[in-house]
């Protein structure tokens, strides 16, 4: 099997996100201890966000009139769907940054669209293939909280991931990771720690499913 996971996290050291994922990856390689990873680190190696839009037009250009930067940005579309393709597996691990979905992943997800075989029109190319999604919020954004409906990102990526592109999708979420950086949030040390333990709990169960074969 191959596992496909791309990192938004504009950190390495640190990241909450990888961590989670990390824990995702480790149970999908206690199943496939030597199969194939593809990876793709969008948040410290981003697609310029200028691709999509320069792919987009390429699509509706005569080929032979297109420009070197419209057949560059075509090539990336189709690198990045490849990567997709070629995946049994998937996973996402993608943060919340300012109450939205990272501008890297939304920059990869507009530039993988511009790719034929992506298109919103057309059958879902991976649907029904196994994916976790993991995103983490410095705050808590849960229903009852003050700032219930402020995570505008995790909607968004399932209506990508599932109702677009038919994956199988798990979803990991982990609240108050500014927990211990912002001396705002200190009163609520133990139930982040709580809410921690869970998300981990959940990222292993996760890892296993997605590790285990498909008829």
């Amino acid at each position: 099997m191959t596992l496909f996971r791309l990192d938004a996290s504009i950190r390495v050291e640190g990241s909450h996100s990888r961590a989670i994922a990390d824990i995702v990856e480790h149970q999908w390689r206690v199943g496939h201890p030597d199969d194939t990873i593809i990876r793709r680190h969008v948040g410290t190696e981003p697609i310029p966000a200028t691709t999509w839009g320069t792919a987009a037009f390429a699509g509706y250009t005569p080929e032979d009139q297109r420009t070197s930067a419209q057949r560059e940005a075509i090539g990336l579309a189709a690198t990045l769907a490849d990567e997709l393709i070629a995946a049994d597996a998937l996973l996402f691990a993608v943060p919340l940054y300012n109450f939205g979905v990272s501008q890297h992943f939304k920059t990869w997800v507009d530039t993988v669209i511009t790719d034929p075989r992506f298109s919103p029109t057309g059958p879902a190319v991976i649907a029904g293939r196994p994916a976790v999604l993991v995103t983490v919020q410095g705050g808590n954004y849960a229903a009852g909280t003050p700032r219930e409906g402020w995570d505008h990102a995790t909607g968004w990526m399932r209506r990508i991931l599932a109702d677009v592109w038919g994956l199988d999708l798990e979803v990991v979420e982990s609240a108050f990771t500014l927990v211990g950086e912002n001396p705002a949030l200190d009163e609520f040390k133990d139930l982040a720690a709580g809410l921690r333990a869970d998300a981990e709990e959940l990222a292993e169960k996760h890892g296993e499913s997605l590790a285990a074969p498909r008829g």
